[in-house]
Order: structure tokens, then sequence, then C-alpha cells
């Protein structure tokens, strides 16, 4: 998983992200592909 300062480059990597708030915290989540996953701060 990837942390990243912004999602906006993580989220347009593929067009199966989405983007979810857990625990107060923005991730960007793909079904498809699990590698693409990327944590916000």
């Amino acid at each position: 998983m990837r942390v990243r300062n912004s999602l906006k480059s993580a989220k347009t990597r593929d067009k199966n992200c989405r983007v979810v708030r857990r625990r107060g915290r923005v991730f960007v989540i793909n079904k498809k592909n699990p590698r693409m996953k990327a944590r916000q701060g």
C-alpha cells in the first residue's frame, strides 16, 4: 500500500479504483487489481 499526500494520481491509474473513507483516513481500493491500493496521510 502506498501512502501519499494526494490521491489524485492513485485514483486515475485504473478505472476500477474507488475512493473510500475508513477510520478517518482516505483510501483508494481496487477489487479487480488489489495492488492498486493507496492511503492518504
